[in-house]
């Protein structure tokens, strides 16, 4: 019978914030304001996919599609709250690897830690190349590999000068987002009411949501299918947790971040989707070709929505390359202070900066996105779907660690439940028991490549958790070698 993991471990203690960094020692430092805590809890939720992807979700469940946004967001409300009581008892870089870790055992840690490494090295090539393209065509005499280049450097640079220049960029980047969403929702809003002074939409209103097929038009079974649209794109709510670690009061962000996870997806997912499936008919050709929220502009009359909106698309990619570097630093921080990956990953700079870490995150961002310019419909085609189902992997992973580690929390430190799951353990069970459904129903999408990127993504998975085993059962052995030697 194996004994019950504690609730923290000094191999795992990756420095308490604020300790005095020396290189190569203490680790992470408080650098982090309440205020960057704040934007990047409320700028993780509003990812490039939201403006990019949403387009062929409405495309495919009509206006039933603000229900596959309705549930997601339930779902990463659930997990974020399981993710918030154990990240408020105790705050690290690690975030759910770490719990993983003490709650399951090393190998969850392991598999979870590096596959969620891997999700973030293949965004950052996804991220710089829909940055480049865009800023290509701003100023087309740079090429486009370039802009790739560039973007990715000074990122690079702008992470491993300190985490607080990190929050500040993050702060003004997210700021931006927010900014323009809710400009978007109160301009739309106003519209869809006809209160808007100076517009005149015959298409816009209520209406939209019923008429054209009604609610929904391609059946029930869309709603589905809207789902794997759309969950990828939540995906980044968790980054706060992570950051919390380097915050002035780790357990104050981690409360405050949970707290607020359901009014932040309920205002910019499902309060702009509903803005731009009343503001034009779901079946607008306009929705596919020019994407959802350029063409719910241009119905508007709103001059240059096009440049409007790619210029919020670029905000976003760089707030999701800004955030991806950092959470992909991290997490290999993080592994290498568990022994699971090499020890210099776990050295800091006098800053607090695991430089070792952010610089081997970004070789391979960089070579993911020559993948991406050399063998784009191959090896980098492999890479993005063996990536894709990460995050449902991550969030169930979450749950399972959440149903152990409330048990260690309350026998060894109850005083540090101040972010309690609600309905323990019904509702933890309950979104496990959606999570493994997607997953399963994504094995029957052939449509929209969902078989297949589930099938990657388990192969992947498969092999980094046979690692993980190994390297587990490598080190019992090891450990029964040295009990074994005779003192003296």
């Amino acid at each position: 019978m194996t004994s019950q993991p504690t609730l923290t471990k000094p191999e795992d203690d990756p420095g308490k914030p604020g300790d005095p960094g020396t290189p190569g020692d203490s680790g992470l430092q408080a650098g982090l304001k309440n205020r960057h805590l704040s934007m990047i809890a409320i700028g993780g939720v509003i990812g490039a996919g939201l403006f990019v992807g949403s387009s062929s979700g409405i495309a495919t469940a009509g206006p039933g599609i603000l229900l596959s946004y309705a549930l997601v967001g339930t779902l990463v409300v659930l997990v974020m709250r399981m993710l918030g009581e154990m990240s408020a008892a105790n705050p690290t870089s690690g975030s759910f690897s770490a719990h993983a870790d003490r709650a399951l055992g090393p190998w969850a840690g392991f598999t979870i830690g590096w596959l969620y490494w891997f999700f973030w090295v293949v965004v950052l090539a996804v991220e710089a190349t829909a940055g480049a393209a865009i800023l290509e065509g701003w100023i087309p005499a740079v090429p486009q590999w370039g802009w790739a280049l560039i973007v990715m450097v000074v990122l690079t640079a702008t992470n491993l000068v300190s985490v607080g220049s990190y929050g500040e960029f993050e702060f003004w980047f997210a700021g931006i987002k927010v900014v323009a969403i809710g400009a978007f929702i109160v301009v739309g809003g106003l519209a869809v009411f006809g209160v808007l002074p100076g517009v005149d939409s015959d298409q816009a209103g209520l209406a939209n949501l019923t008429e054209h097929g009604g609610f929904l038009p391609n059946g029930a079974g869309a709603i589905l299918t809207g789902i794997l649209l759309v969950v990828f794109s939540f995906m980044g709510s968790e980054i706060a947790t992570l950051a919390a670690g380097e915050s002035e009061d780790p357990q104050r962000a981690v409360t405050k971040a949970t707290n607020s996870i359901i009014w932040r997806i309920g205002v910019f997912y499902l309060g702009s989707i509903l803005v731009v499936v009343c503001l034009l008919p779901w079946d607008s050709k306009s929705i596919t070709e020019d994407g959802s929220y350029v063409a719910a502009l241009d119905s508007l009359g709103i001059a240059h929505a096009g440049q409007i909106m790619n210029f919020i698309v670029l905000t976003s990619v760089l707030s999701c390359l800004n955030s991806g570097l950092y959470t992909a630093s991290r997490m290999a921080f993080s592994l290498g202070r568990r022994g699971d990956a090499p020890k210099s990953f776990a050295r800091t700079t006098e800053r607090g900066v695991p430089r070792t870490a952010i610089l081997v995150s970004v070789v391979f961002g960089f070579v993911a996105v020559f993948f991406n310019y050399k063998f784009p419909d191959s090896v980098f085609l492999f890479l993005v779907n063996s990536s894709g189902a990460v995050a449902l992997f991550v969030w169930l992973v979450i749950c399972f660690s959440q149903l152990r580690m409330r048990k260690i929390i309350e026998a060894e430190a109850p005083e540090k439940l101040v972010v309690r799951m609600w309905l323990y353990p019904y509702l933890t069970w309950a979104s496990a028991a959606l999570i493994v459904f997607v997953l399963g129903y994504m094995l029957t999408d052939t449509e929209h490549d969902g078989r297949t990127t589930m099938l990657l993504s388990l192969l992947v998975a498969a092999i980094v958790l046979v690692i993980a085993v190994v390297k587990q059962r490598v080190a019992g052995r090891r450990a029964e070698d040295r009990d074994e030697i005779p003192a003296g």
